[in-house]
This record gives structure tokens, sequence and C-alpha cells, in this order.
């Protein structure tokens, strides 16, 4: 199986935390020849999926395709195993958009609002993994915690929360400071 580059790891990453697992919109900086390209690679391997977008609910949009409809991206059970997330609702989002649109329009939502996002599924076991479940704990938790949980250095924690969880993933993760614990970290 061919590994995803950074960017498209970027891609589906993003994709996962989504609702609908949405890939638009894409990477800043990533636009023209450069996006076509990714994003035609990514198709042909079976990671993305070009289906028709949504206007009424506000998908953003990939390409036109006549007479006010267009197509928009969504990332495949194939691409988020490609990543090492576990799919959760692509097989049910991607057979929901083939379905006939619902007769009431639901509002627009902006697919990087933290509000709406959904958290990805990570594979079991992984240190990563194990830093997602605790931020998700309703008691959250500290930088010591998660260094005690991980073996890594607390330096490493704190780069993976504002790098890998909250930079690249986009995941909401807020801090407050609590008595007697100091600083606690949780997915909002």
């Amino acid at each position: 199986m061919t590994t995803p580059s950074d960017t498209q790891s970027l891609i589906l990453s993003r994709a996962a935390t989504r609702p609908g697992n949405l890939a638009l919109p894409l990477p800043e900086g990533l636009v023209g020849a450069a996006a076509k390209m990714v994003v035609g690679k990514m198709i042909a391997r079976g990671w993305l999926e070009e289906v028709e977008a949504n206007l009424r609910r506000g998908e953003p949009m990939w390409r036109e395709t006549g007479d006010g409809h267009g197509t928009t991206l969504i990332a495949t059970e194939v691409g988020l195993e490609a990543i090492g997330i576990e799919p959760v609702v692509a097989s049910a989002v991607a057979s929901a958009r083939k379905a006939k649109p619902k007769p009431e329009p639901e509002p627009a939502q902006t697919p990087d609002d933290p509000d709406t996002a959904k958290p990805a599924t990570f594979r079991a076991g992984t240190k990563q993994a194990q830093i997602i479940a605790m931020l998700q704990r309703p008691e959250g938790a500290t930088v010591a915690e998660m260094v005690e949980a991980t073996g890594w250095q607390s330096h490493t924690v704190r780069g993976s929360i504002s790098g890998a969880l909250k930079k690249k993933l986009g995941l909401p993760i807020t801090a407050e400071k609590v008595e007697g614990r100091g600083s606690v970290y949780r997915i909002a």
C-alpha cells in the first residue's frame, strides 16, 4: 500500500475531523495545478471521492459541473485507513450522499467550525490516541498525567497538543487552571 505524503496526510487528517469527512478546504497554499495534482492522485488511489456538493448546507465546492451544481471532496474509508484512522462514518456518509436530498434545507455550517467538527477515531494503542482519550475525559488531563501515560518528555506532550492535535488535526483543545492540579487540557 502506498504511504500518503505529508500534504496528503494533512488533507485526510483534517477531513476526519470535519462533519461528513469533508476534505475541503484544502491546506492554505495548496492551489491551482498543485492542488489538482495532489487531489487527482488521491482520487486515483481511492483516498478521496468526488461527490455532489450540497450547497444548501454550505459545503465547499471543489469544481463546478454546470447549472449551478458542483462537486466536493470527501475522505473515503481507504483514505482514513491509509493514515491510521479507523473509519467511523465514511461509508454511512457516502451512502447518504447518494440518496435523495432531504426536502428541508439545513442551516449552513462552516467545515472548519470547531463546534461542528467530530473527533476522529484513531488506532488504539498509539500514544497520540492515549493523549486524545485523556483529553476527551470530563476531568481532562494535565501535562504531567500525559507524560506519565506516554513516557514522553513534557515538551513533547505540549508540542503534540499545539502542533499535531490543534494545528494539524484541528481539534478544539482548551486549557484552564484548576486549583490543586495546575493547567488542565480538554477537548471542548
